[in-house]
């Protein structure tokens, strides 16, 4: 039984799958870690996300949920600080809204921080790609490969995957890391591994099962080039 955590959900235009998520992370959470919440952010939706949430959230049970709602769109990186910002629990764990990586994978980052062992702790699927079930079409992946390698140059992170949707941070070291972010696009990820390191936090990479689903929100070329900037201008401040 894993204590209570905030597990905070970003949504885009995600009322065709969010239901689903949502009640599997319910399921779970009952089972697991009843102690826990779920934070949904919908990031300024113009499909029936909200709607959706809140009938799911209607039958949640004993598990503490909560909607915020954006509007206009800001985009992820805003979407998943709002949501931890929130965070009641003093561990948080986002994840992205079409449980790519499962949920039952949580306790595989929550435990090294429960045990005192790190800060924060993220989901990999470059460590052990034999866990990756539907992998994600070959032009993304080499991108995607391409854009880690650019990632470890520019900034000295020495991880191997900083774009896996599914990181969990303790939140008493973590929160003035959030307070420096600026980052609203998808290049958050890289931005919140480096402040933490820069922090001195203990940061650790997990490797996690993941399956690419249709109906991604990045657009390969012109997110790609939007991170590297981002990636670059980290190194300036």
């Amino acid at each position: 039984m894993l204590p209570g955590f905030s597990l905070v959900v970003p949504a885009f235009n995600e009322a065709d799958r969010i239901g689903q998520t949502l009640r599997e992370a319910q399921s779970y959470l009952a089972a697991n870690s009843p102690g826990s919440e779920i934070i949904v952010t919908d990031d300024g939706s113009t499909d029936a996300t909200a709607e959706v949430v809140r009938d799911v959230f209607s039958r949640a049970g004993s598990i503490a949920t909560r909607l915020i709602q954006q509007c206009p769109n800001r985009g992820k990186g805003a979407a998943v600080r709002a949501g931890l910002l929130e965070a009641s629990r003093p561990i948080a764990l986002f994840s992205d809204a079409d449980f790519s990586t499962p949920i039952e994978e949580a306790s595989k980052l929550l435990q090294p921080i429960i045990d005192g062992e790190v800060d924060v702790a993220f989901g990999s699927r470059a460590l052990n790609r034999r866990l990756i079930g539907h992998r994600q079409p070959w032009r993304r992946e080499q991108g995607g490969r391409v854009f880690n390698l650019i990632v470890r140059v520019a900034t000295g992170l020495p991880f191997w995957d900083t774009q896996c949707g599914f990181k969990a941070f303790r939140l008493d070291v973590f929160r003035p890391v959030l307070a420096a972010a600026q980052s609203d696009g998808f290049g958050f990820d890289v931005e919140l591994l480096y402040l933490a390191q820069k922090a001195g936090l203990r940061l650790l990479e997990v490797p996690v099962r993941w399956n690419h689903f249709e109906g991604s929100k990045v657009d390969f070329l012109r997110d790609s080039s939007r991170m590297l900037q981002e990636v670059i201008a980290l190194r300036a401040r």
